[in-house]
């Protein structure tokens, strides 16, 4: 294998596929632009021509080059047609490994990002998605609002297709390549859109008259809705497509986004904020059908529960569903309570903590607590003593008296990690974990150390062992029955997970590393042995099988600060945007094969 080009080294031509329908002079343009990132050079080339020029082989011919050239190869591809600007910023976000994001917090996490950035963005001049008369519709707003503050980063540069139109005429400094305006060979016009009813005529029926969108074709799942929005009974119409379960779950998410977008449409109770929940996901179209429906399913426990119950069916055929939903609930810290009743401990962003019902989520008692206090963690003796972590780095004991055992144990292990950040700042803790039903807890610090300790006795100093060389961002652990020994894991803001088994030294790599950083962790031993739960902040949920090392890989709905895991494979996922709890199907999980 030849050794990869370096920066400076301009990139071989031959390298790159044959020119089938791109012109001798545009396919050097294109790839001279892109290979130049000199300050004079400008950072946006704008790509112009009629419909069937050869627009889309020039970036098709571009995109399968190779991947060796830093400087020409794009890290994102958006297709924009038929995107607004939401939909835009989540696929974005995606291919750039954030996660679906909004776009004011992609445009936040990309300008505290310096790395060069290289986007290709197909079709911009076709973008526009929901009723004709709302900004959703015209490829200008998607221009003005995501992507001109995009291009003002100066570590953008981008390749951005116009067609005949003048979007982006405006922008200071472009370079443009002009492919023309005569269809290159073998081009055939596409065929005209099919109205609404015609669309709806292509989906097959039940025997009772149902229609069946999970044998429509592709064009009626995604433009059922587009057309509908045009048809002279568009209020009947587009009211038919948003009360029909079956094309929630197989239908366009972007158009039906697009669509809920615009207050005047009517719609069913509480359909616009599951979709608001929803949709970032919903859009990811690698999903399967029952992976929306259990997403969809989760997000209707909250604020659509007919939605709920007609998706149950088959939201019970995926590898998890939601037991429960509370989008009113924004949640700062969580954990399980010592015991067999294993309820779960909340806390809020005033401070507040609430002891829940962990079949149904709903508040069970208030627990007393200093509310100056703003936890960030918290662990819970069996006594009900808590140990918590403020949002400062401070720990502090909460017990019914000052004196006692509860009162010495954890005013020591306070004092210890308090009297250790005054003189070394470095060692503030940043993170607190349980041994589920022990007395065990754990603390990670911005050193990257680890600190094992026991709340129901006193010990002078605990268990410690550096595990990282960066701050860690969450811990917990595991106690197996009857054995002393704890298993401890960890990760930290380098994106890497690691496991520390207290009776032998840490293993030498991490068990997991991406570019992406752990936002909370749990643990639980089940039936079919320890498992670990690991939230990541590009909203993805990693499930651990530990004695195999298999792994699946789950989408989040919402922002995840805490995770609890109970034996029976319940998963609780909590942060600022409420909290829900999910039903994981073991066998699925660990018996089929990971795909």
């Amino acid at each position: 294998m030849s050794p990869a080009p370096a920066l400076d080294e301009p990139p071989d031509l031959a390298a790159w596929p044959p020119r089938e329908g791109v012109s001798a002079a545009h396919g050097p343009a294109l790839l001279d632009w892109a290979a130049d990132t000199s300050a004079g050079r400008p950072r946006v080339c704008l790509l112009r021509g009629a419909r069937g020029s050869g627009k889309s082989h020039l970036l098709t011919w571009f995109l399968l080059g190779p991947t060796g050239h830093a400087r020409t190869t794009p890290h994102a591809t958006i297709p924009s047609a038929g995107l607004f600007t939401d939909a835009f910023a989540w696929e974005l976000g995606r291919q750039l490994g954030y996660g679906p994001l909004a776009p004011d917090r992609l445009l936040e996490r990309l300008t505290a990002d310096p790395r060069p950035l290289l986007l290709l963005v197909p079709d911009l001049h076709l973008a526009g998605r929901g009723p004709a008369d709302r900004p959703s519709a015209q490829p200008s707003v998607l221009v003005r609002d995501l992507l001109v503050p995009l291009l003002r980063l100066p570590q953008t540069r981008a390749v951005v297709e116009v067609g005949d139109t003048d979007l982006l005429d405006a922008w200071p400094g472009t370079e443009s390549i002009d492919v023309g305006d005569t269809p290159h060979d073998g081009y055939v016009p596409p065929a005209g859109a099919l109205c609404a009813e015609d669309l709806t005529a292509l989906v097959p029926r039940s025997d009772d008259g149902r229609p069946r969108w999970d044998l429509a074709p592709e064009p009626a799942r995604e433009h059922a809705l587009d057309q509908a929005l045009l048809s002279p009974d568009t209020a009947h119409t587009v009211r038919a497509l948003l009360t029909d379960p079956g094309f929630l779950v197989h239908g366009s998410a972007v158009s039906v986004a697009a669509c809920l977008a615009d207050e005047r449409i009517l719609t069913p109770p509480g359909l616009r904020e599951v979709w608001r929940a929803a949709a970032p996901q919903l859009s990811d179209t690698a999903h399967s059908t029952t992976q929306r429906a259990a997403l969809l399913h989760t997000a209707a426990l909250g604020a659509s529960p007919t939605l709920a119950r007609y998706l149950r069916p088959l939201a019970d055929q995926h590898l998890f569903t939601a037991a429960w939903a509370r989008p009113d609930a924004p949640v700062t810290a969580l954990t399980q309570t010592p015991g067999d009743q294993g309820q779960l401990l909340a806390a809020d962003p005033l401070g507040a903590l609430t002891l829940l019902d962990p079949e149904t989520g709903a508040d069970t008692a208030a627990v007393d607590s200093p509310r100056s206090v703003r936890p960030d963690g918290v662990a819970v003796r069996r006594d009900g003593s808590l140990l918590l972590l403020t949002d400062t780095g401070a720990l502090q004991p909460v017990t019914p008296e000052s004196e006692g055992t509860a009162a010495v144990v954890l005013g020591h292990i306070a004092s210890h990690h308090g009297h250790l950040t005054l003189r070394h700042p470095s060692l503030r803790p940043t993170a607190l974990g349980q041994c589920p039903h022990s007395g065990t807890t754990v603390l990670g610090d911005e050193q990257g150390s680890v600190h094992l300790w026991t709340l129901d006795t006193y010990h002078p100093n605990p268990r410690s062992q550096t595990l990282h060389k960066a701050p860690i961002t969450a811990v917990t652990c595991l106690t197996p029955p009857g054995d002393r020994h704890a298993l401890v894991m960890s990760a930290a803001l380098d994106g890497t997970v690691r496991l520390w088994a207290t009776s032998a030294d840490p293993l030498p790599d991490p068990v997991e590393q991406r570019p992406a950083f752990v936002t909370a962790l749990a643990s639980a031993h089940s039936a079919y042995g320890p498992i670990l739960a690991v939230a990541w902040n590009d909203a993805r949920l990693h499930l651990w099988h530990l004695a195999t090392g298999r792994v699946r890989a789950l989408p989040l709905l919402t922002r995840c600060r805490a995770l609890a895991l109970s034996p029976d494979l319940r998963l609780t996922i909590a942060g600022p945007d409420g909290s829900y709890a999910l039903r994981l199907d073991a066998p699925r999980l660990w018996d089929e094969p990971v795909t």
